[in-house]
């Protein structure tokens, strides 16, 4: 199967010709979310695009604050479990550094603060496509075009458009389709409901133990 043209590359700082011979730029997903709970929606879809894209490393960062959901499970149960789901895949780490900084979550913090972990390294940030549809009212948003490409996933037979978006900037894929909510999996739990095989086997075991998505939550 032919190799798929690869995305122009997202802009950084010049650096030297030292710098650029010691190691050849990396490219790396930096996928966000509650993950309240992490399902296998959310691995399928960075799978899916890690495989595409030729990423060599997904980042999935859990939010600290989303400024824009309530009601959500403290942020230290939410990394635990995405790191227990993303542990098999050497491809997949998790970082802290939306749950460690104070204050509402915005996308331009998360890459702000990865650009700076990985300053010579191209990123390229997951979202559903239709959440990034709306990304020309997200916060600072010229400077998130120069902070990453962005990369909006959707379901087989959902329209995508890039309808007032650059595709310099944005790419849409549509990855397989799996009928799996947070949401959801927070309800069924709620209602005595089995999540197995919605969420991976360890993070069932983890709502479990710590009472997670009941009245009995820790």
């Amino acid at each position: 199967m032919p190799r798929r043209p690869r995305p122009t590359p997202v802009s950084t700082a010049p650096h030297s010709s030292t710098e650029a011979s010691a190691a050849p730029a990396r490219r790396i997903g930096v996928m966000g979310g509650t993950f309240d709970p992490v399902h296998h929606g959310h691995l399928v879809a960075a799978s899916e695009v890690a495989s595409r894209f030729e990423l060599d490393e997904v980042i999935f960062v859990p939010t600290g604050e989303p400024w824009q959901k309530i009601n959500v499970s403290p942020s230290e149960h939410r990394y635990l479990m995405t790191v227990i789901a993303t542990a098999s895949n050497p491809r997949f780490t998790v970082s802290r550094v939306d749950i460690d900084r104070e204050g509402p979550t915005y996308t331009v913090d998360t890459l702000r603060d990865l650009r700076a972990q990985y300053p010579n390294d191209e990123l390229f940030f997951i979202s559903g496509a239709d959440a990034v549809e709306q990304i020309v009212s997200w916060k600072d948003i010229d400077e998130l075009w120069a902070l990453a490409h962005f990369i909006g996933v959707s379901r087989p037979g959902h329209e995508l458009s890039l309808s007032g978006l650059s595709g310099k900037h944005v790419s849409l894929m549509e990855v397989p389709a799996l009928a799996i909510s947070s949401t959801d999996c927070r309800s069924r739990v709620a209602r005595g409901y089995p999540v197995w095989y919605l969420v991976p086997d360890g993070v069932v075991q983890y709502i479990a133990k710590h009472q997670l998505y009941t009245d009995g939550s820790d």
